[in-house]
């Protein structure tokens, strides 16, 4: 049936019977013979006759006619809802219309109602003409579509729609759709945005009209604020569904064409979206443009928040991973050699931040490894685009803390690739990746040099030596050399493979072709920097610039660790033409030199120590800087006398004067401002017009014992100081400092912007307030006190200062810098302190006295608060105790603003004032039991104010009753007496460390007791320390006790604990200092101190354990003298221990314990004694007759005894007598005996008397004198210097020679496996950290007395030698040997000439020609020093190879190239 067959009998007729469609049908189904395919056809024919007519209103009058005119109009009814009108028709009469109409009609009511809704909907989100298409609804559209999606709910509930019809006629009027009103029907589940996807035949046609309105959305996404979250919430809901069925498990059985479209569909909207966003990234867009908008709204589609349990994690991987791969894929036109020559372009900084974002963003579902892993299958499997890869590269190791190690395996991984299989393209990916890595600084990956070092510059690089594997590495490397960076070809040609002598050719023609074309760039290989930085983004660097970066960074690193760095050192050596011309002079470019050393000069002197400074060239340095200072002098002179700065400061001093005639009238106030800017100008032109506002000041060192201002610098300041003195009296003569304005603000703040006379300014403060204080009169200090306030109040606007001239001189803000200009050492200095602290108190109460307390407290420096309350204690006995508080505002600037002030009844004034009071209530303002301590530490006692007797009566008066009961919260003890003795001695400390008269290390100990230390204050420590001692041994004489050790242990064990083991050598000293301190207070405290005692029921036993451990770990490193201790120290021990031992049933039994327990657990005190017995033994006697009538202990007599032995020794016709005991202790006694004797000829002839004696006696001798020529190198003397005690050590080691005595034990004691050392692991306790450490050098001083027969009589001998020359060349690189050195040059006369270089080379040079000469048998336990031999000298660890391997491969590993 045709349509036009179909319509006709459906047109009424007025001359025949209406009959309805039903009849007419099986009318003609009488009139035809019924066939089944006819009916078929019957139904396709309606519906196409259904979907002609559009307007289904039209349709509904044209089978209504007449009587059909109030047929149902959703848009009507709509619109009636909308415009708040009442609905005249119900949801019921809406369905009954619906299904009244769908039954004339003879059509699906569904059908009829999708259609309906189709139409309805288009009509809603038509837009109008001359507007642009929009992808989301207005605010009235969505009132409309809110009321439509309402009956289309009604009607679903009723069965009433047809969703594929309506999806059909959605598609019908796609172009007048809004996206927004299909995410709405998605919404409200009218229809499934897959279902409306799904029933379209044409899947380009739905992607390109899902692309083009999702695009819409993210470009009015700007301008639709108030949108902004329905947008967000659509783009989120359609990425949400393209994820779940793009990349959704689909089953293995029953798939087909259907099941994949959809999946197919999601796939190509996100390939649209991503090809749209790399393409954009691919071009520079600026953040202002609509693209870059567009781009960032759809980076946001990248969070995984977004998705949060709505999706899968399992398909939101898929898609990250999906994503990752078409990034690094997209578009690959870059070649290899583009990537070669760009990829510095392509580092994080530079990529894209929208690009390192998304790869960002990529990153958080995957772990490194994960990341890693797919990153190396796309390189195998796809071709790439490099910046994308590349750049994706150094997200990844920037981004990534683990990263670095699993990039480094990758590279592995491709380098084993690349040279098994011969693999080209694992080989460039290899080393793009690693240069690439390298970029990002090595923060983040190891550095290019130091990678390609690792990978074939040792034997088991990947090359492996092989011809093949050297023929391929060479090509690539030569193929590279047309497009690779000067840098690469440097270090390729400074860091060759690993090449055998045979094939040395091809690395020669590599470094041929490689300088060629560095000299093609004009870049010459001698120029290249020390610390050259392959991230710059130049490709090469003027040589000057470069050296005199490398000079900066050389200097930076010195400050750092105090030695030269390894980097220099290296290159004075190997890279000695770039050293010479270029590093040197950047060095030692002329200049004036200050006149305490600073890093620069400090490095200067240590590289001429180091021997790696010419001597003349240093010496045209000098002579250099001497005319330079010459001629800054000669300007100056010419400057002051050419007459031009005097205009200038006659004109400042008449604005000063001018400004003064305005603050003295309060009605010119508001010119003050405009005057201080003149002021300011005028300033500008003296200092030479400079332009501080760009200045970087960041801070100011000030050397308080070398101050030099120039004549012209103290003029001005002197104007300045003046005439803020005389402007604040003045102008307080009418009216207090809160009444005056804020002009003494606005003063301080110019100066403050004045950054160049800052300096000279505080210079001139502290020559007014140290030098001249007791000449100032009352107005300077008022005046002075006043601008320190204001200085205090503008202290953002001062740069940190730097006091002092040490090395570790710590900076300080100004508000401490009162603090230290301000002190009590002497009684001259009593009187400036307390005027000073008292006006600038007084005159911050006032002046502030309108702000808030906050304000008060912030502009008062907190030092000074503290220093007021010190002196008003310590002077004023009216202060101490209750105070009667006075609630006066303004009294105490009256006091001192009279014509001669009473400067004490100021002060107590000052002291009873309500608000001070208050104020000394504040944490930050409380004199702590610390700070008084340390005020009083700085107190001379022969200059002190107050008599011995007042002294001592304040230090109990503050010790019992202020700070001892007081609370730790208030800055007391909270009356523990030990706490008390705990702070004191922690202060103590402190003080002597950070003192400026600290004597040097050289000087003895009791000099920094006596100095240091306030004497008055160490009476108060042994006062309590001893009230404490007494309370111990007072204690309950029965049960056991919990004896943790002396507390003075304690304090030093936290203390060290804190302390950093230093590598560089001021670390070092600093920590030694604090020991001296440690060792000082133990000396001025009780001898028992150093015992501890354990009861038990009623026996008391004494114990060292605390006093053992400080010597074996502190004390015996800072002794001047090997193997013993300083005799104060052990003549001190002796005493507590004679002492201690009273109180104990059986005193020579606990002496003789705790003697033996040295024997095993410190074994130095022993020893020190044999070396001091001689002044030991009378205070013994002494002591012990005083108790006892018997003998001295065993134990100390066994001392005496070894002393006897000692004595029979060195007279050569004297036979040997009193056998000793303990062997070490002999060997100890007649070491120390020899060195005291100095007789080398005597000395020579009894030590051939020691050929009878036992084994651990030579031994143990052998030890000690290794000890002492260590000493000699370190602490050289003309009694036994280098050349005797080398002499004394060939002859003991003669001895055990001719024996056949093991010796070579002594050089293993600190290998941990070897057990078999356990009679001389005693030894190391003996010797200091360093010394031990240096065993290496003694070992080889010695190498020409080695017996020739020693490599095959002695196993271990070939390890021993090698691991002493290892440790001998990092000691070198280490800086260590430099103290030997410099310590020969310092005395040349004391011995041999030692350097240690040489003494490196005479043991390589050893090693090289005896290791060839040892049996195979002394090769099996080398194996474990490959590792550092190849890190410290491949020669050598090719040595050890060749002698192990057969002739025919020997000259594989014979001779390795170095350059």
């Amino acid at each position: 049936m045709s349509a036009g067959q179909a319509d006709s009998p459906l047109v009424p007729a007025t001359s025949r019977r209406r009959r309805p469609l039903s009849e007419l049908l099986a009318g003609r189904v009488n009139k035809q013979k019924y066939k089944p395919e006819r009916e078929q056809k019957l139904q396709e024919a309606a519906v196409y006759l259904l979907k002609r007519h559009q307007n289904l209103n039209d349709l509904f009058l044209e089978v209504g006619g007449i009587q059909c005119k109030k047929t149902l109009c959703f848009t009507s009814l709509i619109d009636h809802e909308i415009s708040g009108v009442p609905g005249t028709h119900s949801k019921s009469f809406i369905v009954s219309t619906v299904q009244e109409q769908a039954s004339k009609l003879g059509v699906p009511v569904g059908i009829l109602s999708a259609r309906t809704a189709a139409s309805t909907l288009e009509q809603l989100c038509q837009a109008p003409e001359e507007s642009r298409k929009a992808a989301l609804l207005n605010s009235e559209q969505r009132k409309k579509l809110s009321s439509l999606l309402d009956i289309a709910q009604d009607l679903l509930e009723h069965g009433l729609f047809c969703r594929v019809s309506f999806c059909q006629e959605l598609w019908k009027v796609q172009h007048s759709l809004v996206l927004e009103a299909v995410w709405q029907l998605h919404s409200k589940s009218i229809i499934g945005l897959e279902e409306l996807i799904e029933s379209h035949s044409d899947s380009q046609t739905v992607v390109d009209w899902v692309y083009n309105n999702l695009f819409l959305v993210c470009e009015q996404i700007e301008n639709a604020i108030k949108e902004v979250d329905v947008a967000e919430h659509i783009l989120s809901d359609f990425m949400r569904i393209f994820i779940q069925r793009g990349f959704q498990k689909v089953p293995d059985l029953r798939r087909n064409v259907e099941l994949e479209k959809m999946p197919q569909i999601c796939i190509a909207v996100l390939q649209k979206i991503l090809t749209y966003i790399l393409s954009a990234l691919a071009t520079e867009i600026q953040e202002e443009s609509s693209t870059f908008k567009t781009v960032k709204c759809w980076l946001n589609m990248f969070r995984c928040s977004v998705y949060g349990s709505m999706v899968s994690p399992d398909s939101l991987q898929k898609f990250f991973s999906y994503t990752l791969t078409q990034i690094l894929i997209y578009n690959p036109i870059l070649k290899v050699c583009d990537a070669v020559q760009r990829q510095k372009d392509w580092s994080f900084a530079r990529t894209c931040p929208l690009l390192t974002t998304l790869y960002r963003r990529l990153f958080v579902i995957f772990n490194p490894k994960l990341l890693i892993e797919h990153l190396q299958e796309v390189l195998e499997t796809h071709e790439v685009n490099w910046q994308l890869v590349l750049s994706c590269v150094s997200t990844l190791v920037v981004c990534l803390a683990e990263a670095q190690q699993l990039v480094k395996d990758l590279l592995a991984h491709l380098m084993i690739k690349a040279f098994e299989s011969y693999d080209l393209e694992s080989m460039i990916t290899a080393f793009l990746i690693a240069r690439q890595a390298a970029l990002e600084g090595p923060s983040v990956f190891i550095p290019y040099a130091e990678w390609f070092k690792v990978s074939f510059g040792n034997v088991s690089g990947y090359h492996g030596c092989s011809k093949k594997a050297l023929v391929f590495l060479f090509k690539f490397l030569s193929d590279l050399v047309p497009f690779e960076a000067p840098q690469y070809m440097k270090i390729h040609i400074l860091h060759p493979p690993l090449v055998p002598v045979k094939y040395r050719s091809l690395l020669m023609e590599y470094i041929t072709l490689a300088k060629t074309r560095l000299a093609d760039l004009k870049v010459a290989m001698e120029d290249m920097g020390l610390y050259e930085d392959l991230s710059s983004t130049n490709e090469v660097t003027e040589p000057h610039c470069q050296a005199q970066q490398d000079v900066e960074k050389a200097i930076q690193v010195f400050e750092q660790t105090g030695k030269i760095p390894v980097t220099v050192m290296e290159a004075s050596i190997f890279r000695k033409p770039y050293y010479v011309s270029r590093f040197l002079p950047a060095l030692l470019i002329p200049r004036v030199l200050p006149g305490t050393p600073d890093s620069r000069m400090v490095f200067i002197d240590s590289l001429r120590r180091a021997d790696k400074l010419p001597p003349n060239l240093y010496s045209n340095y000098l002579q250099a800087c001497s005319t330079a200072e010459e001629r800054q002098l000669e300007d100056q002179v010419m400057k002051m006398e050419s007459g031009n700065a005097g205009e200038p400061l006659e004109q400042l001093k008449g604005e000063l004067e001018d400004l003064r005639s305005l603050i003295i009238n309060p009605a010119n106030y508001d010119a003050l401002s405009a005057q201080i800017a003149v002021i300011s100008e005028k300033l500008k032109v003296i200092l030479g017009d400079r332009d501080d506002s760009g200045i970087e000041t960041s801070r100011i060192h000030l050397h308080f014992h070398s101050v030099k201002l120039g004549q012209w610098e103290q003029k001005v300041t002197d104007l300045l100081l003046t005439s803020f003195c005389q402007n604040l009296m003045a102008s307080s003569r009418f009216n207090p400092p809160d009444r005056q304005g804020c002009w003494p603000s606005l003063f301080v703040k110019m100066i403050c912007g004045h950054r160049h006379l800052l300096p000279a300014l505080f210079a001139r403060f502290y020559q007014l307030i140290y030098h001249q204080g007791e000449s100032l009169s009352d107005i300077h200090v008022l005046g002075l006190a006043a601008l320190a306030v204001h200085l205090n109040e503008s202290k953002s606007l001062v740069p940190e200062l730097v006091l002092g001239t040490s090395a570790h001189a710590k900076t300080h803000l100004v508000t401490e810098f009162w603090e230290n200009l301000l002190s009590c050492r002497f009684q001259k200095s009593f009187s400036i302190c307390i005027r000073f602290c008292v006006a600038a108190i007084s005159y911050t109460l006032c002046k502030f006295s309108s702000h808030s307390f906050d304000v008060l407290c912030d502009c008062l420096p907190a030092g000074l608060v503290k220093k007021v309350q010190f002196f008003v204690l310590r002077m004023y006995l009216e202060a101490r105790g209750t105070i009667c508080q006075e609630d006066i505002v303004d009294l105490p600037w009256k006091n001192l603003s009279c014509p001669s002030v009473d400067w004490k009844k100021a002060a107590l004034c000052l002291w009873k004032q309500k608000k001070f009071q208050e104020l000394l209530k504040e944490k930050q303002f409380q004199l702590t039991y610390r700070d008084w301590l340390l005020f009083e530490m700085e107190v001379k006692p022969d200059n002190d104010i107050l008599s011995d007797a007042e002294r001592q009566y304040f230090h109990h008066w503050a010790l019992y009753q202020q700070y001892l009961p007081e609370s730790s919260v208030a800055g007391g003890c909270d009356g523990d007496l030990e706490k008390a003795c705990l702070i004191l001695v922690e202060t103590m400390v402190d003080f002597c460390l950070r003192s400026s008269s600290c004597p040097p290390l050289e000087n003895s100990e009791s000099s920094i007791c006596g100095n240091i230390v306030n004497r008055d204050i160490l009476s108060r420590l042994q006062e309590m320390v001893l009230e404490l001692e007494l309370e111990r041994w007072r204690g309950p004489s029965f049960g056991p006790s919990d004896d943790g050790g002396h507390f003075m242990f304690r304090i030093f064990q936290k203390r060290l604990q804190s302390i950093e083991n230093g590598s560089t050598i001021g670390e070092r000293l600093l920590k030694q200092q604090e020991l001296l301190v440690y060792k000082s207070i133990l000396m001025g405290l009780p001898p028992s101190v150093l015992i501890s005692t354990h009861v038990s029921g009623w026996q008391r036993s004494l114990h060292c354990e605390d006093f053992f451990h400080f010597v074996n770990n502190e004390l015996k490193n800072i002794s001047p003298k090997e193997c013993a201790l300083t005799h104060d120290i052990i003549i001190h021990f002796f005493r507590g221990l004679l002492s201690a031992c009273l109180n104990c049933k059986d005193p020579s039994k606990e002496v003789n314990l705790i003697l033996t327990a040295c024997q095993t657990h410190c074994p130095i005190i022993l020893s020190s004694a044999v070396l001091w017995w001689p002044r030991l033994e009378p205070v013994l006697q002494c002591q012990w007759k005083r108790h006892f009538k018997t003998v001295l202990p065993q134990e100390v007599a066994h001392i005496a005894t070894c002393q006897q032995f000692a004595r029979s020794f060195l007279p050569s016709e004297a036979a040997l007598s009193f056998k000793p005991c303990t062997p070490w202790i002999a060997a100890a006694s007649v070491h120390f005996a020899v060195h005291q004797q100095g007789d080398l000829e005597t000395t020579k002839k009894s030590l051939k008397k020691l050929g009878c004696e036992g084994e651990e006696l030579l031994v143990s001798l052998f030890f000690f004198s290794l000890m002492g020529l260590l000493s000699s190198y370190l602490a050289p003397n003309e009694r036994m210097n280098s050349q005797k005690s080398l002499d004394i050590c060939a002859e003991v080691l003669g001895c055990l020679e001719k024996r056949k005595l093991s010796w070579l034990v002594l050089f293993q004691l600190t290998k941990k496996e070897n057990a078999s050392n356990g009679r001389y692991q005693i030894l190391l306790h003996l010797a200091s950290d360093q010394y031990l450490r240096l065993l290496p050098f003694a070992f080889y001083s010695l190498v020409a007395y080695f017996d020739d027969d020693l490599f095959n009589r002695e196993q271990a001998f070939p390890y021993v030698a090698v691991d002493m020359y290892l440790k001998l060349v990092q000691l070198f690189v280490a800086g260590e040997t430099s103290v030997i050195s410099a310590k020969a040059h310092l005395s040349p006369k004391h011995g041999i000439q030692v350097d240690p270089f040489g003494l490196i080379t005479k043991a390589r040079l050893f090693l090289l020609h005896s290791l060839p000469q040892c049996p195979r048998r002394s090769f099996s336990s080398l194996m474990e020093l490959l590792a550092t031999c190849e890190k410290f000298d491949p020669e050598v660890k090719a040595a050890l190879l060749s002698s192990q391997q057969s002739p025919e491969d020997a000259d594989l590993y014979s001779e390795p190239l170095l350059f």
